[in-house]
């Protein structure tokens, strides 16, 4: 499974193979019906109208507009754009929704003042539209740079939030510098490739009770945060941490991942929300995304083969399987 695993992350990272199923109609439309069990749609409208059905679940949702590591600052500022636009059209429709998003899809790696200039921007828009700005977290070697930027912003800001990966040892150190700070904490466990000198190992008896940890801290804080797992039994552990009338807490999970995990969770009575990623730039997410569990091939090669449109979202979300095949 490992091996399978990392032959799909290698599929991942192929760019010449990324640009010819692009190309060719005969690979693109399959390689799309893989893709929107995992992706929200491919326009700002699509994404939203993903996001008016999860609402009407009695789902908060994320929307992050995917792409990252821009490195030209025209792009990076038509990029920013899109994200004003996303923000605007989510009021104007009353989504229930947080924007999230990379910070080097704005610019950051190109240079940190432009990531920060074209961030204040979304920041002031989403502060307007009463909407919650989450920073995502990104490999290591951009940590520093995203903590500086999140400090720099919750000068101005309260409502920006950031995620903080638990696999990394430095969480340690981070996280209790960033509970002093305004703006929810997203916990997740990471999916970077990361040396082990410096990240616990993916699926480790260590990660896990580093995760444990640091959800227990920050459910006892009282401080806002987002416990982002689709481990039902973690989630089982930490239900006393869960104070059901603080409003400081929420599970999320991605869309199209842990369907059955986040209705119990739901139906537990616990706040809940659902991570939709949308856009063009698809390639990589998806492959990660089956890579995490490489027995999620079988269901891309059903869906790739899948004849007409695609089910309803309704149909789905009552299945016993969330994308049932006709």
């Amino acid at each position: 499974m490992e091996q399978a695993a990392q032959a799909m992350r290698t599929l991942a990272l192929d760019e010449g193979l990324k640009e010819r199923v692009a190309a060719d109609p005969a690979l693109r439309e399959p390689a799309w019906r893989v893709a929107e069990r995992y992706v929200g749609g491919r326009t700002v409208p699509e994404a939203l109208a993903r996001a008016a059905l999860l609402n009407a679940e009695g789902k908060s949702v994320s929307l992050d507009y995917m792409g990252e590591s821009c490195r030209d600052a025209d792009l990076a500022a038509a990029e920013t754009e899109v994200f004003l636009d996303l923000s605007r059209q989510a009021a104007a429709r009353r989504t229930d929704c947080s924007i999230s998003f990379d910070l080097s899809h704005l610019g950051s790696v190109l240079d940190r003042e432009l990531g920060l200039t074209n961030a204040t921007r979304l920041a002031e828009a989403t502060a307007a539209a009463g909407q919650e700005m989450m920073i995502s977290m990104e490999g290591s070697g951009r940590t520093d740079l995203i903590l500086w930027t999140h400090e720099r912003l919750c000068e101005r800001f309260d409502h920006i939030g950031v995620t903080i990966q638990a696999r990394l040892h430095r969480t340690t150190e981070d996280l209790p510098r960033l509970l002093q700070l305004p703006g929810r904490i997203r916990l997740v466990k990471g999916s970077y490739l990361e040396p082990e000198t410096i990240a616990h190992t993916r699926d480790s008896r260590e990660l896990r009770a580093a995760y444990l940890a640091y959800a227990t801290l920050l459910l006892d804080s009282g401080h806002l945060c987002s416990i982002a797992t689709h481990d039902l039994d973690l989630l089982d552990e930490l239900q006393r941490h869960m104070r059901q009338d603080s409003g400081a807490y929420e599970i999320e999970m991605l869309l199209g991942l842990g369907v059955d995990q986040l209705r119990t969770m739901r139906d537990r009575a616990h706040p809940v929300r659902e991570y939709i990623v949308f856009g063009t730039q698809w390639w990589l997410y998806v492959w990660n995304r089956i890579a995490e569990d490489p027995a999620r091939l079988f269901q891309a090669l059903v869906d790739a083969t899948r004849d007409g449109g695609h089910p309803s979202i309704a149909q789905a979300r009552t299945a016993d399987a969330p994308w049932p095949v006709k």
